[in-house]
């Protein structure tokens, strides 16, 4: 099994920058994918950034591309998103989640549905 625990998040300035971290535990071997996931109050989950080593992709979402940044080891047992230039429009939970099994990812988009693992989740709001 595996345990995701998320760090990171809270308030910030529009124009700031946080960093999110994702640490994995338990039975880590072989991890296919990492995913950050959005959800705005009365909206539905939705991707920000996948990476998967089968589909040898990294997704982001047109919104954050170019802003946010997901970086990983090698393992997948430790990662970050770092968010830049933050906007209100990114305020939302962030989840981080985790899955052994492949990950289909592309330049479209990634399913929340496709992970099985998930952190517990971190507030991020940008406000003035």
């Amino acid at each position: 099994q595996l345990q995701v625990v998320q760090s990171g998040g809270g308030l910030v300035q529009p124009g700031g920058s946080l960093i999110l971290s994702c640490t994995v535990s338990g039975v880590t071997l072989d991890i296919d994918a990492v995913g950050w996931f959005r959800q705005a109050p009365g909206k539905e989950r939705e991707a920000v950034s996948c990476i998967s080593d089968k589909s040898v992709t990294t997704y982001y979402d047109g919104h954050v591309k170019g802003r946010f940044i997901l970086s990983t080891d090698r393992a997948k047992t430790t990662t970050y998103l770092t968010m830049n230039h933050l906007v209100p429009e990114d305020t939302g939970i962030y989840y981080c989640a985790v899955e052994h099994e492949w990950v289909r990812v592309t330049p479209s988009g990634c399913r929340h549905s496709d992970f099985g693992t998930w952190g517990q989740g971190t507030q991020v709001t940008v406000s003035s």
